[in-house]
């Protein structure tokens, strides 16, 4: 927070505090006395601006496009020899200004829609420009002699008609008579054939303007003092130059077309100048470009992140700098900050939120800190976009979060009636509370229905049963089921039985359980030994007093457990009796 005083007096001073939040400039004032009681008032907060065009479906794919050129320029070894990355490294960064430049085109086919696509298309000119020249100054590194040509071309690019009526002229009947011939003379010629041929040229025109040999054309005067650099005549054709960098390239030209980077500076900084004259102002365009030919790489980044309205573009050429290592020579220590107030700027559109994971994976500095409070953010709209999210949590080992996510997302199934979704996401939780609570209601949904619900998980808890007692419980219960089901007497009484004695059953599911065994008392082979029988009259006797004591107890269902207990207990006497004899 930065605060500036404003309307300063004796008794009361006001503030004016600002900060820049995601795509917003939120200002608020402040009220105190200095002396006296604190005023009631309460302060006020503005939002002074709102960027909403970030969401729109075009700029969401210039985000999802250069997302993945950024995570494929993340994969480029380091221990790769620089000189053998520099060729990826251009190619990323021309990957980047295609992506931009694509952009661009579809928000100029939909400009005629009421919208401000016409703003973000001036931006993107912008970005692709300043991004262009960085590429030719500082990524490829372009060296004497064929830099001239690489800043033609990126002034070619720019001047987006220039192309156009190369190609009417090309295309006409008569190329040398058409009215634009001069406006556009081009040639395909090596480095070193131009290089002769425009000393030849310039010699060739100098003498001619020397001995006044185009005296009496105008015209052909014009060309003459246009081929030897004449600085006075170039700026007459402001009309077809209509920026001070293409006027600069246009004076390297024909003045000193092998010029070296180092000297670059002097001659933008002077060709500037002379284009706008004294009276006008540069915009803050041309100072970024101005910083760029300086290689002030500092300076560009700063200017940048002032002047432009996103920080897309800061972000991800900062990261392609830095991965050329061309930061490092400048100190700059901002370079995760700066992608992290990117990701910040990004993810006011909510739908952008999976970017963020592979930005804030490689900040070394904030990025866990942040992801995690993204992750928060993030809204749980449903059971899919919620695994997604826990997927991510689980990958870089967020156990707060994961616990966070699972409670949350058990907590509105349980809400809505869906048993088996909220004891899903309880594991996961590991929250062995609320899995003893879930657990409670599948088994008050048991005794309500008289059937499970949610099967496919119940038959499969795994060892997640043992996160509570109730939950184990739960699935042993089911599991009792499931062994009478396939008629495996025999394992499922041994199973019902230690429901009963290990003592994890709910007492208020004891008669329940017994009801159970009758099935197995009644069956025409013994099942329950002798032993076992005793134990379930023991259960039976514990069930009677502590838990029935001051109930109206079904006396028939009583006595039918009795006389099925001692029948068995009679069957299984002289069974085991005839086998040990």
């Amino acid at each position: 927070m930065e605060e500036v005083d404003v309307e300063p007096s004796t008794t009361v001073t006001k503030h004016l505090g600002f900060e820049w939040g995601p795509g917003d400039l939120l200002v608020y004032e402040t009220n105190y006395k200095l002396q006296g009681p604190r005023s009631a008032s309460s302060p006020s907060v503005h939002v002074v601006r709102r960027d909403e065009d970030i969401c729109s479906p075009i700029l969401r794919k210039l985000f999802n496009e250069s997302h993945l050129i950024f995570v494929g320029l993340q994969k480029i070894k380091e221990d790769v020899p620089s000189k053998n990355k520099k060729s990826q490294f251009v190619s990323i960064s021309k990957n980047y200004r295609s992506v931009i430049r694509a952009c661009m085109e579809e928000l100029q086919q939909n400009a005629g829609k009421p919208s401000q696509y016409g703003d973000q298309v001036s931006i993107l000119l912008a970005i692709e420009l300043i991004w262009n020249l960085c590429e030719v100054l500082f990524i490829d590194a372009a060296p004497a002699g064929s830099l001239l040509l690489h800043l033609l071309d990126w002034v070619r690019l720019h001047k987006s008609d220039v192309d156009t009526r190369a190609r009417e002229v090309l295309q006409s009947d008569s190329p040398a008579q058409h009215q634009s011939y001069w406006d556009v003379p081009a040639g395909t010629q090596t480095l070193t054939e131009f290089d002769v041929k425009w000393r030849h040229w310039h010699e060739e025109c100098d003498r001619c303007l020397q001995d006044n040999t185009f005296a009496s054309n105008r015209h052909l005067e014009t060309i003459c003092k246009i081929l030897v650099g004449d600085e006075d005549t170039l700026l007459e054709q402001r009309e077809l130059l209509s920026t001070w960098y293409h006027f600069l390239v246009t004076r390297l030209l024909f003045t000193h077309p092998t010029i070296k980077p180092p000297d670059l500076h002097y001659y933008a900084q002077s060709s500037m100048n002379m284009f706008l004259g004294p009276r006008a102002s540069p915009e803050p365009l041309d100072i970024i470009l101005l910083s760029a030919f300086e290689f002030d790489l500092h300076q560009v980044i700063k200017d940048c992140s002032i002047a432009l309205n996103n920080w897309w573009f800061v972000a991800h050429l900062t990261d392609l700098l830095d991965h050329c290592k061309l930061l490092q020579s400048h100190n700059l220590q901002c370079v995760s900050h700066i992608r992290s107030s990117y990701l910040s700027y990004m993810h006011v559109c909510v739908s952008l939120w999976q970017l963020a994971v592979d930005y804030f994976d490689h900040c070394p500095e904030f990025g866990r800190v942040y992801l995690e409070l993204q992750i928060e953010r993030v809204p749980l709209d449903t059971e899919r976009k919620a695994i997604k999210v826990l997927r991510i949590c689980e990958d870089r080992q967020m156990s707060e979060q994961v616990r966070s996510i699972c409670k949350i997302m058990a907590k509105r199934a349980l809400r809505n009636n869906r048993l088996g979704s909220a004891l899903s996401w309880s594991i996961r939780a590991k929250d062995a509370a609320f899995a003893t609570l879930i657990s409670e209601r599948f088994l008050q949904d048991y005794s309500n229905k008289g059937f499970f619900t949610d099967l496919d998980l119940l038959d499969n808890l795994g060892p997640a049963m043992l996160l509570s007692d109730r939950l184990t419980f739960l699935g042993k219960y089911r599991e009792f089921h499931r062994l009478y089901g396939e008629k495996r007497f025999s394992e499922a009484a041994r199973l019902l039985l230690s429901l009963m004695t290990a003592k994890i059953a709910p007492r208020s599911l004891w008669m329940t359980l017994l009801t159970d065994a009758l099935p197995l008392l009644e069956q025409k082979e013994v099942i329950f030994s002798v032993d076992q029988t005793y134990e379930l009259m023991s259960c039976l006797e514990d069930c009677f007093s502590s838990v029935f004591q001051d109930e109206d107890i079904e006396s028939t269902k009583t006595e039918l457990l009795r006389l099925a207990l001692a029948r068995n207990l009679a069957m299984a006497i002289v069974k085991e009796g005839t086998i040990e004899t």
